[in-house]
């Protein structure tokens, strides 16, 4: 697989693996620990040196599993964490980027993962109660520390990116970004394009919708985080098919899969774009990977991007709770 240089000059895999669904929100989770450690390296196996976690997934429990899996690739991997949570009776209660927490994250997460240093730090979700300027210095510190290499955001406004890479360079942006999520077009890519920072999005897939995998008739089970999601509720969902059905119309026509087909409409939007596309199968990941090997005319991307805004998306992406916390 290539690679692709983020912001600072970090260099990743073009296609990475968000490791979250191995340990929450896509129903019960998977009952053999030694699986997840198998998907994990496999996916190094098939190219991808970039993985995402966080201490909040689980909670813990996630940074501890991709720490034992990949302990034994150091060198060949990069691992990124986030911090900005308060946990409590192994529950997020809140935002919490007061600087003590940060360091205690940061001393948490190494250990965990089993790592010297943190390869990038992200600020999961933006803390109004702590000025970013604040934030970034924190963060800085523990560069100069030996602990963290790079220093991301998550979800952030064009004027926190801007705030905050004033203070201490950032490194990447993580925030949701697909066909069917297009948010980020209007001003947070301009100011990556401008500063040099990377966009890694999350959920490229759609949460499983891009695949052609979820439709109306779909039945979430319990613990599946998508039937809290306005975007998916069965009106939605039978809303939302038309994208699908072009998607998979191309894919048919290029001997492709439809997730293929929307990851590589990501990686021809911009170079420094790295999807993170979750999974708890080898084969998932295989085909993730495959991805790269999807070459777009400038036609089917101007196609694509043609129905994707005539059709448009039927439901918010979060719940209103959850949209409360996203572009500060």
């Amino acid at each position: 697989m290539h690679t692709r240089i983020l912001g600072q000059g970090l260099e990743v895999s073009a296609i990475g693996m968000g490791a979250m669904g191995m340990s929450q929100s896509y129903g019960p989770n998977p009952g053999d620990r030694d699986d997840m450690i198998n998907v994990l390296r496999d996916a190094v196996d098939l190219g991808i040196t970039f993985f995402d976690t966080a201490e909040v997934y689980g909670p813990y429990v996630n940074e501890e599993l991709v720490g034992e899996a990949l302990e034994p690739l150091k060198g060949r991997v990069t691992i990124a964490t986030k911090f900005g949570w308060r946990i409590e009776g192994g529950k997020s209660v809140g935002l919490d980027s007061t600087p003590d927490r940060i360091r205690q994250v940061a001393d948490d997460s190494l250990r965990r993962l089993r790592v010297d240093t943190l390869d990038l730090f992200y600020q999961h979700r933006v803390d109004p109660d702590v000025p970013i300027e604040e934030v970034a210095g924190i963060v800085g510190e523990l560069v100069q520390a030996g602990k963290v290499r790079h220093f991301g955001l998550s979800e952030a406004s064009a004027s926190t990116i801007r705030a905050a890479h004033a203070v201490f360079p950032v490194t990447a942006l993580q925030s949701e970004y697909s066909l069917w999520t297009r948010d980020p077009e209007t001003e947070i890519i301009p100011t990556l394009a401008e500063l040099g920072i990377g966009l890694v999005p999350f959920s490229p897939l759609g949460k499983g919708f891009l695949t052609g995998s979820v439709d109306a008739a779909t039945s979430f089970a319990e613990g599946d985080v998508r039937s809290t999601i306005p975007r998916f509720s069965a009106e939605n969902r039978a809303a939302n098919q038309t994208l699908v059905a072009h998607v998979k119309g191309l894919a048919d026509a290029k001997g492709a899969t439809p997730g293929q087909i929307a990851l590589a409409w990501l990686l021809a939007q911009q170079p420094w774009i790295v999807p993170i596309p979750g999974t708890r199968r080898t084969s998932r990941v295989q085909e993730n990977a495959g991805s790269t090997a999807v070459a777009l005319s400038a036609d089917e991307v101007s196609d694509l991007n043609a129905i994707a805004s005539r059709v448009g998306v039927q439901g918010d992406r979060y719940n209103e709770q959850h949209m409360s916390y996203v572009n500060r």
